[in-house]
C-alpha cells in the first residue's frame, strides 16, 4: 500500500491528467525515474495502474512488475504529444536516454554497413554506407552484422568492376586484370552489366565467393606463402559466418525480414533474419540477462527491437516484417514505419508455411543462444558480479573511467568499454582535461559522458579508477542525468602509499554503496574487474605519453623561440594545452608571464 503523504501527492497528479495522448514518467521517493509509458488517453491509462477505493493502492489487474513499481512510486510527469504514434516514439526515446528501473532497455544503438550499388552511375560499384543514401535508383543489400568488409574484397578480388570511384584513366588494377577500364570505355555499359549481375549473385549467395578463396588459399599455400593463405583463411571463416543453415526453400525471390525473442530462466535473447532474394543473408541476435522473470514484457521488447532497427536513417530493404507472435502496439508500429518511409510497411505473423517455419527457425535460435550463453564464462562471472553486488543491471554494457597526468601536464582522461563480452573499441573516448587535480578529473569526465547520453546510449555500470570519494561523485553525476546505472569504483592495493598493479596479485578494494569489499587475489570477480581496470590504465597511459611528447615538441619550438621553460610551465598550467595558449589574449599573458615574453609569444603566432 502506498505511504499516506505518497498517496495525497499522487492522487493530486491524477486529478490533473488530460485526456489526451501524450507519456508518463514515474519518480520513486529519491527523485529517481521508475518507469516511462506511453498512451493514447493519459488519464485513462495512467489511472488504471490505482485501484482508489477503500485508499489508493497499486491494481492487482497489472503485471507484478507494474503492482512494485508503483508501490514506489511517489511522483508522476506526462508529456501530451499530437497522437500515439507520436508518443511511440516519445517514450522509446526516453527508455534509451535515461534507461527507467522498470524498463526494459535492449541497449543495441550500434549501426551496422550495408553494402549498396548506386545505379545513377554509368558503371556501378559496390560500396559500404551506415546510413540512408538521399537518391534515387540505389539497391542497398544488408545490413550485415559481420563480415561486410570481407564481402567487398571478395567481389572486388573476382570480378573486375570499376575498382576505385575517381578513377579518370587505366590505373594498376587494369594492368593485374582486376578491372577492365570502364573509365577509359574500354567495356561497354551492357558487357559491365553483365559482370555486374553475376557479382550481385554472388553478394546474395556466398558460397559463390567462398569455393573461389578456397582455391585462392590453396594456391598460396601450395607456394609457401603461409601468411597470405592464413589471411584468406579468415576471410573465409567470416563469410562462412553470414550463411545460416536451414532445410527451407523460399520459392520465391522475395525480401522481408524476421524478428523473434525467446526468454528463459531471466534470461532474454532477441533476433533478426534478413532475407533478401529468398535468401537469408545476415543474421543478428543479442542475449541478456534481464533483473528477474518479473522483468519480460513482451509487447516493450518488440517496439524496441522493430523501431531500433529501422530508424530515420536505416535504408529500407524490405516492406514487409514477419514476427514470430503477437505483440499489443503491432497496428502502432505499422502506422509509424509507413510514415517514416513513405510506404506502405506491413508487419504480419504467419500461420502457415514456409514464413512460419523461418519464424519457428528464428525463436528456436534464439533460445538456443540463451543456452550458449548461459555455458559462456564471462557471463557467469558477470552475473556473480551483479548478484553480489547487488547491482540493479546486468552488467552486458560496462564503462571504465581513468585518468592520467605528470605533475599538472598533459592531463588527460579516458573511457574504455566493455560490451557484450568484448572491448568495444569504436566507443572508446579520449578526454583533454582542464582540471589538475584526480577528483575534479573525473567531474569533468564524467561530467562530459554524461552529457552525452541522449546520443550515445547510457551503460549498465560505469567502473571507476578510485575510491569511495569518486564512487559519490558519480552518484551525483548520475542522478542529476536521471539515468539509471549502477557503479563500482576499484581502489588500488597501496604498498609503501604507492598504487600497486599487479595482474591477478593485487588486493585491489571495491567500492560499492552497499559498502568496501576486499575479495581474495584469486576471486573470479575481482580480476575480471582488475582486467577493466588495467584495460583503461593502459589507453589512458598510452594517450599520456603521446600528448605529453607532443606537448614537450611544442614547448621546445617555443624556448627556441625565446620563451624561457620558466614562462611555458606558467602559461601551460594556466591554460590547459598549447592551443589554449596561442588563442590566448595578449594583456592576460602580459599579466601572467610579463611583456617581453608575452611579445615574443605573439611574435611566434
Amino acid at each position: 500500500m502506498l505511504e499516506k503523504s505518497s498517496k495525497n501527492i499522487l492522487e493530486k497528479e491524477l486529478q490533473s491528467l488530460p485526456q489526451k495522448p501524450g507519456v508518463y514518467q514515474y519518480f520513486d521517493q529519491n527523485g529517481k525515474l521508475l518507469y516511462v509509458g506511453k498512451a493514447k488517453n493519459l488519464k485513462n491509462r495512467v489511472r488504471s495502474y490505482f485501484t482508489f477505493r477503500p485508499k489508493l493502492c497499486a491494481n492487482n489487474k497489472n503485471s507484478l512488475r507494474i503492482q512494485k513499481m508503483i508501490e514506489e512510486a511517489v511522483h508522476l510527469e506526462f508529456i501530451t504529444t499530437n497522437s500515439e504514434a507520436d508518443a511511440l516514439i516519445l517514450e522509446n526515446s526516453f527508455i534509451k536516454q535515461l534507461h527507467p528501473k522498470y524498463n526494459i532497455l535492449l541497449r543495441d544503438d550500434k549501426t551496422y554497413p550495408y553494402i549498396y550499388v548506386d545505379f545513377n552511375e554509368d558503371y556501378p560499384r559496390f560500396q559500404s554506407t551506415r546510413k540512408l543514401i538521399k537518391k534515387t535508383k540505389i539497391r542497398y543489400f544488408g545490413p550485415f552484422f559481420k563480415g561486410a568488409k570481407e564481402l567487398l574484397n571478395a567481389l572486388y578480388l573476382y570480378y573486375p568492376l570499376k575498382q576505385k570511384a575517381n578513377c579518370k584513366s587505366p590505373c594498376i588494377f587494369y594492368q593485374i586484370h582486376r578491372c577492365l577500364a570502364p573509365c577509359n570505355n574500354e567495356i561497354s555499359q551492357k558487357e559491365y552489366k553483365k559482370i555486374l549481375d553475376s557479382a550481385i549473385t554472388a553478394l546474395l549467395n556466398p558460397n559463390i565467393l567462398i569455393k573461389n578463396l578456397e582455391k585462392q588459399m590453396f594456391n598460396l599455400a601450395k607456394n609457401e606463402n603461409y601468411e597470405e593463405a592464413a589471411k584468406i583463411r579468415d576471410q573465409i571463416a567470416t563469410i562462412k559466418d553470414l550463411e545460416v543453415k536451414i532445410q527451407i526453400d523460399i520459392a520465391k525471390l522475395e525480401d522481408f525480414e524476421i524478428f523473434a525473442i525467446a526468454f528463459k530462466d531471466s534470461m532474454l535473447s532477441t533476433i533478426r533474419f534478413v532475407v533478401q532474394n529468398g535468401k537469408i543473408i545476415s543474421v543478428n541476435s543479442k542475449t541478456t540477462l534481464l533483473k528477474n522473470a518479473l522483468s519480460f514484457e513482451k509487447n516493450e521488447i518488440y517496439k524496441q527491437l522493430i523501431l531500433e532497427n529501422f530508424n530515420t536513417d536505416t535504408p529500407l530493404i524490405a516492406n514487409t516484417i514477419y514476427i514470430y507472435e503477437e505483440f499489443d502496439d503491432k497496428e502502432l508500429l505499422e502506422e509509424i514505419l509507413s510514415k517514416r518511409y513513405g510506404k506502405k510497411i506491413s508487419i504480419k505473423i504467419p500461420k502457415i508455411g514456409e514464413k512460419r517455419k523461418i519464424c519457428n527457425l528464428a525463436f528456436e535460435n534464439a533460445l538456443l543462444n540463451i543456452e550458449k550463453e548461459q555455458k559462456n564464462s564471462n557471463f557467469k562471472i558477470q552475473k556473480e558480479i551483479q548478484e553480489y553486488f547487488e547491482l540493479q543491471n546486468f552488467p552486458n554494457h560496462i564503462e571504465i573511467f581513468d585518468n592520467s597526468h605528470l605533475q599538472g601536464v598533459a592531463n588527460v582522461g579516458v573511457m574504455v568499454v566493455y560490451k557484450f563480452g568484448i572491448w568495444d573499441k569504436n566507443s572508446y573516448r579520449k578526454f583533454h582535461l582542464e582540471y589538475k587535480n584526480d577528483y575534479e578529473q573525473m567531474r569533468e569526465v564524467l561530467t562530459r559522458r554524461a552529457l552525452d547520453f541522449q546520443n550515445n546510449t547510457p551503460p549498465d555500470l560505469w567502473l571507476i579508477d578510485g575510491g569511495k570519494a569518486l564512487l559519490e561523485l558519480a552518484k551525483d553525476i548520475v542522478l542529476s542525468s536521471g539515468s539509471n546505472i549502477d557503479i563500482l569504483a576499484i581502489s588500488k592495493e597501496k604498498i609503501d602509499a604507492k598504487a600497486h598493479r599487479a595482474k591477478g596479485g593485487a588486493k585491489d578494494k571495491i567500492h560499492s554503496f552497499k559498502g568496501e569489499f576486499s575479495l581474495s587475489m584469486d576471486d573470479k570477480k575481482l580480476q575480471f574487474l582488475q582486467k577493466l581496470r588495467d584495460e583503461a590504465h593502459r589507453f589512458a597511459i598510452n594517450f599520456h605519453q603521446k600528448t605529453k611528447k607532443k606537448q614537450d615538441l611544442q614547448s621546445s619550438k617555443l624556448i627556441k623561440s625565446g620563451l624561457s621553460a620558466g614562462a611555458i610551465h606558467k602559461l601551460l598550467a594556466y591554460y590547459g594545452n598549447f592551443e589554449s595558449i596561442y588563442e590566448a589574449n595578449f594583456d592576460e599573458i602580459c599579466n601572467l608571464v610579463g611583456k617581453t615574453m608575452a611579445q615574443k609569444l605573439k611574435d611566434i603566432k
